[in-house]
C-alpha cells in the first residue's frame, strides 16, 4: 500500500491530523491493516487504542483496551505536583489506580520522586509495568496490586504525596463521548453519582500519608463542592484547587493533619 494512498483514505475518514498520526506510527501498513484501521475509526475507536500509544507530558505511553488513555486534562494534576515539589530533595509518592502509569511516571521524570503505582486490574498492571520499564523508571517506581478501597493496600504513614485520577463518571451519564466507550468501565464509572472513589480515598488515604503530606485528586466538571465536602468531612485540610487549560477546576489538593 502506497503511503500517499493510505494517507488519502485515512484523511477522508478522520481528517489530515489523525491520518498523519497513524501514518507516522505505521508507515508500512498493509492493505489489510489499513482496512482494519478504517473500520476501527468508523466505530469511533480512539486513535491511541488503534496504534497503542499516546503522548502525555512529553512522554510516550503504551495503552490498550484495558487502560484509560492518558488525557491532556490530567497533565494539570502532574503540573500541580511538580510545581509544589520541584525544589524537594526527594519525595515518596503513591498513585492510586495508576492505569497506564502516566501520572507517576511523568512526575518521576521531572522531580526526584520514587514510589508505588497501585492498580487492581491485572491487565492494567501489565501496561503500567511496560511503561515504567520503557521509561527506565523500574528503579524508582514499583507497580503493585491493590485497591484504594482497602485500608491495608499500602504501607502505613509512608508517603509524602498521593495522587489519583479515580473513576468519577456517574453510571448512565449521557455526556460520555463515543471514544470513552472503548475505555475500561472500571476506570470511568463510580457509584454514588460518581463520588464513590473519592469517599474511599478520603477514608483510607490517611493511613498511607505522612503528617502534613498532601493528596492531589483529579475531578470532573462541577464536582468541586461535593468532593471538597467529602474530604473535609473526613478530616482533611483543603489547600488549593487548580484549573485546567479550559479554566475548569480539575485538581483539588488536601493536606493530612493526622499525626
Amino acid at each position: 500500500m502506497n503511503i500517499n494512498q493510505a494517507f488519502t483514505i485515512l484523511s477522508e475518514i478522520s481528517g489530515n491530523h489523525v491520518a498523519r498520526i497513524i501514518i507516522d506510527a505505521e508507515p508500512n501498513m498493509s492493505r489489510m491493516r489499513l482496512w482494519w484501521i478504517c473500520r476501527q475509526l468508523r466505530r469511533d475507536v480512539p486513535v491511541a487504542k488503534i496504534i497503542h500509544n499516546k503522548w502525555f507530558y512529553g512522554l510516550k505511553f503504551y495503552t490498550n483496551k484495558w487502560t484509560l488513555d492518558p488525557r491532556p486534562d490530567t497533565e494539570t494534576l502532574v503540573d500541580a505536583v511538580i510545581n509544589d515539589y520541584k525544589r524537594a530533595r526527594h519525595i515518596e509518592i503513591a498513585d492510586l489506580g495508576t492505569g497506564t502509569g502516566c501520572i507517576i511516571c511523568a512526575i518521576a521524570k521531572n522531580i526526584n520522586a520514587t514510589g508505588v503505582a497501585l492498580e487492581k486490574s491485572y491487565h492494567a498492571r501489565r501496561v503500567a509495568r511496560r511503561n515504567v520499564n520503557a521509561l527506565n523508571l523500574s528503579d524508582k517506581i514499583s507497580v503493585r496490586r491493590g485497591d484504594f478501597g482497602n485500608a491495608r493496600a499500602l504501607p502505613e504513614k509512608h508517603f509524602d504525596v498521593i495522587v489519583s485520577n479515580p473513576p468519577y463518571i456517574a453510571r448512565g451519564d449521557a455526556r460520555v463521548d463515543a471514544g470513552a466507550m472503548h475505555d475500561p468501565k472500571m476506570a470511568l464509572y463510580a457509584a454514588h453519582n460518581g463520588f464513590a472513589a473519592y469517599e474511599q480515598i478520603a477514608t483510607n488515604a490517611k493511613n498511607w500519608l505522612k503528617y502534613s503530606g498532601r493528596i492531589y485528586v483529579e475531578i470532573g466538571m462541577g464536582m468541586e463542592v461535593d468532593v471538597k465536602q467529602i474530604f473535609t468531612n473526613n478530616g482533611w485540610k483543603f489547600i488549593n484547587s487548580v484549573n485546567d487549560l479550559g479554566e475548569i477546576v480539575r485538581v483539588l489538593i488536601f493536606e493530612n493533619t493526622d499525626k
